[in-house]
């Protein structure tokens, strides 16, 4: 057994399917620039070598939540337009100023710590000015934006800053025909227009994430955020599976199985004994847990291919480990269990856990921990895109390896209730 195939578990990164996913992004909003948003690590998936990837396949912009994660990038040698907007007081303005990355600006206080920041740095700020036009989170409200805006251009006049964007985000374009975007739409344009008005002359207007980009082209306007559609997820099962939206999930979840042992009738499993064998039986041991990112919401419902077959986890997700009833069935040791991935195999899918938990794709792979290497496969730009996982990797105990490109190793960091908690970014 080699390395790759010892693990006891992996997360493999497919660069050629999220290469594939970022053109068929692209074209979906042909006439506007594509922003990759890689934040949180690239939503689990490793933030540079999504980048590169993303870059590759025609994203003119990144985009992060944090400075930190921005600065991160230009460190790693990330060249190009990159944006940031998540900002508290006394953050590293003129570090990312100096860095050539937009700063997203929603209130006084941050316009005027870009400001400082420029006159640190030397150099004017590139700054986008958010707009909240319904959503209610970050962003200026219509009612301020006037003196907003008016402090801004004076900013800009004075040489301290350049204002490159005016945006917003969308707060229902994941639930189709919801009033709310429209709404939004119509306050975005509002905006706007007062800002052109007041003399702004942004390079990009931007409003599309993820689900306006794939179904709502008349938010498209500069420029759009494709975020966990990027990285073949849909944003709701309402807009289509990843498959119908022209999408490939890039993350596959393996780990190996680690004990197969034979139990009698009524046998108790895991913390609590909610699970309790029907009959005599064999008991699986799959070595994740929730110190790994496996949702212990999931317990006694998340789905794991062994052995060809679709288990259940039996009882509650531990720690480090969860255990699925076999039902007489004997994988080796070390046999591939796959939690999900695309579905070539037959595996469960992100959504499927998704539902098993409670909860929308974007958490399932955002909290994957850094206990799980990330494995990254076909990361040149010439590999064949959307390739699959070589089946029977790892399966038996054994590496087959890829079917196109080798894999790196390297750790790295509908009811109204459901459609809420399906929403994400």
């Amino acid at each position: 057994m080699n390395e790759t195939a010892s693990l006891r578990a992996r997360a493999e990164i497919d660069l050629a399917a999220l290469r594939a996913n970022v053109r068929a992004l692209r074209e979906r909003a042909a006439g506007a620039q594509l922003m990759a948003v890689v934040k949180s690590d690239g939503y689990g998936h490793g933030a540079v070598p999504c980048a590169r990837a993303a870059r590759e396949a025609g994203a003119t912009w990144l985009g992060t939540a944090t400075p930190h994660e921005a600065l991160a990038l230009r460190a790693a040698g990330l060249d190009g337009r990159i944006m940031c907007w998540l900002w508290t007081p006394g953050g590293p303005w003129r570090e990312a100023i100096e860095a050539d990355i937009d700063v997203s600006v929603s209130a006084l206080w941050s316009l005027r710590e870009a400001v400082a920041g420029a006159a640190a740095a030397g150099r004017p700020a590139r700054v986008q000015l958010k707009a909240d036009t319904g959503l209610g989170r970050a962003g200026c409200q219509p009612a301020d934006w006037p003196e907003l805006v008016a402090e801004a251009r004076a900013a800009e006049r004075a040489g301290a800053i350049r204002i490159t964007g005016l945006w917003s985000h969308l707060a229902c374009a994941d639930e189709p025909g919801h009033p709310s975007v429209a709404a939004q739409l119509s306050a975005f344009r509002d905006m706007v227009a007062y800002a052109e008005k007041e003399g702004v002359d942004p390079e990009v207007r931007h409003l599309a994430n993820s689900p306006a980009t794939l179904t709502l082209p008349e938010t498209h306007f500069d420029l759009v955020r494709t975020g966990i559609a990027m990285y073949g997820i849909a944003p709701a099962p309402e807009l289509g599976t990843p498959a119908e939206l022209g999408l490939r999930p890039v993350m596959t979840l393996a780990a190996a199985v680690a004990l197969v042992k034979d139990v009698p009738a009524g046998h108790g499993v895991s913390y609590g004994h909610h699970y309790a064998t029907a009959d005599e039986t064999t008991l699986g041991l799959i070595p994740v847990g929730y110190a790994d990112g496996i949702p212990r919401h999931a317990s006694g419902r998340g789905p794991v291919l062994v052995g060809g077959r679709v288990r259940t986890a039996a009882g509650r997700v531990a720690m480090d480990q969860f255990v699925v009833d076999l039902g007489g069935d004997r994988p080796e040791p070390g046999a591939e269990a796959l939690l999900f991935g695309p579905g070539d195999r037959g595996e469960p899918s992100v959504e499927d856990w998704a539902v098993a938990a409670d909860t929308i794709g974007y958490e399932i792979v955002t909290r994957i921990g850094t206990r799980v290497p990330r494995a990254y496969v076909n990361e040149s730009a010439g590999a064949v895109d959307g390739s699959a996982w070589a089946a029977g990797h790892m399966s038996g105990g054994t590496a087959a390896g890829p079917a196109h490109g080798t894999a790196r190793t390297a750790p790295t960091t509908a009811d109204p209730t459901r459609a809420e908690a399906r929403r994400g970014e």
